[in-house]
């Protein structure tokens, strides 16, 4: 049925002009264009993230987007050059070490937009 529908992502956002310096200056998406209805969109890798207005923002405390890379750690190291904060935790069930994390079949580090939305990179460790 939707098995080959395209997602489109769906991020809420305060500041659209914060949300967008964040997405293309920090992460370097490319911009797809404001829409009618007030959502800005990207392209990204085959799927679409769309920014929209919310007065109040977020209010949801997991990952809303996760984007994979092939190499984590020099992904990092870029985002880090671009002023991206990551996340670090020392939890029973998820401990960080350089920002990393090992869950399974995957390396996944966190890290939140300017908004307020919790996004993750992660590496695949075996071939999908």
């Amino acid at each position: 049925m939707l098995s080959d529908a395209s997602v489109t992502t769906m991020l809420p956002v305060k500041d659209m002009a914060r949300a967008r310096a964040f997405y293309e200056g920090c992460l370097g998406l490319q911009p797809g264009g404001l829409q009618p209805d007030g959502k800005f969109v990207y392209l990204v890798g085959g799927s679409t993230l769309a920014l929209f207005p919310k007065t109040e923002g977020t209010k949801a405390d997991h990952t809303a987007i996760s984007f994979r890379v092939s190499d984590i750690a020099a992904e990092i190291q870029e985002l880090e050059r671009a002023g991206v904060v990551f996340e670090d935790y020392d939890l029973p069930s998820l401990k960080t070490v350089n920002h990393v994390c090992v869950l399974g079949a995957e390396k996944a580090a966190w890290f939140m937009d300017t908004e307020g939305n919790y996004l993750c990179i992660h590496e695949n460790l075996v071939a999908a």
